[in-house]
């Protein structure tokens, strides 16, 4: 029997990855902001009601961190209200919510890695309209409700700390960069297949978390980018990389120091086990053109 999902953030790098490893047996239909305004509870209403999915997976997002400090109401629309609406078009056709979330729910104060039911205590706009676009989503659609929180996501395309780095490693010759944040990279393929498991086990419910394996600050996880893209022809030369402290790079929005999530609950509900992040790295790599 074929399984219906209905993917909003089409054209993000998540959305993109996911329509990249649809399952056999799912069809499934991708929608961007300029078919499906998220934040249109009406709209949103009536495709879900017209179309009928078994599963929703809200890879759609407000993801400017920095700029959710000046523009709330915007992140709150997008984080919150939207998940909100696809919840409760969810429920009028029994339908479950499968919704993305991240690190930034956290303060970064922990010596170790979150588990889902961490106390959460995000330090910024993006974090707390996170938090209150996963509590809609639980409150709405309860044992319907499955969220995963991932952190550090990139791709080979797309607007993300991989891209931004090769530019200016490219352009510069020499980038700083921060030292002493501490998480995990995850590649959005890599978050994809898990999203599909959890699609595929329609018993789960609740709060699951997923990166890949390992630990970095984004200065390793930049020497790694540059390590990698040298070695594939990305880059002709290694850059100068210097570490820098939070305090050196001043940001509208507050990090998390510590981020680093506990997926231990995803390996046993799905019985899978991540990559480590720099063996990820260097597939998505050897997709890159600058």
């Amino acid at each position: 029997m074929t399984m219906k999902v209905l993917v909003t953030g089409a054209n993000g790098q998540l959305g993109r990855a996911l329509q990249d490893a649809v399952p056999d047996a799912m069809q499934v239909r991708a929608v961007s902001r300029n078919e499906l305004d998220v934040t249109d509870r009406a709209a949103v209403h009536a495709m879900v009601e017209t179309w009928r999915p078994d599963v929703i997976i809200n890879a759609a997002a407000y993801t400017a961190v920095d700029k959710a400090e000046s523009e709330p109401e915007l992140a709150e629309q997008g984080n919150a209200i939207a998940p909100r609406n696809l919840a409760l078009a969810a429920n009028e056709i029994q339908a479950r919510v499968i919704h993305i979330s991240t690190d930034f729910v956290f303060d970064g104060r922990s010596s170790s890695p979150y588990q889902p039911d961490s106390k959460t205590a995000p330090l910024g706009v993006y974090g707390r309209t996170k938090l209150a676009g996963e509590k809609a989503v639980q409150e709405v659609a309860g044992q319907r409700a499955l969220i995963v929180r991932t952190a550090w996501v990139y791709d080979a395309v797309g607007k993300n700390f991989l891209r931004t780095m090769l530019r200016l490693m490219q352009e510069r010759g020499a980038v700083r960069v921060v030292a002493d944040q501490i998480g995990t990279p995850t590649s959005a393929a890599s978050l994809a297949s898990v999203l599909w498991q959890f699609v595929l086990h329609s018993e789960l419910s609740g709060v699951f978390h997923w990166t890949d394996a390992g630990v970095a600050s984004w200065y390793d996880f930049a020497v790694a980018i540059a390590e990698e893209a040298v070695a594939a022809g990305v880059l002709k030369s290694m850059p100068a990389i210097t570490p820098i402290a939070t305090q050196d790079y001043p940001t509208p929005a507050q990090r998390p120091a510590y981020s680093v999530l506990d997926k231990s609950a995803t390996y046993a509900a799905l019985g899978v086990r991540p990559v480590h992040w720099r063996e990820q790295l260097r597939a998505v790599m050897a997709k890159v053109v600058l």
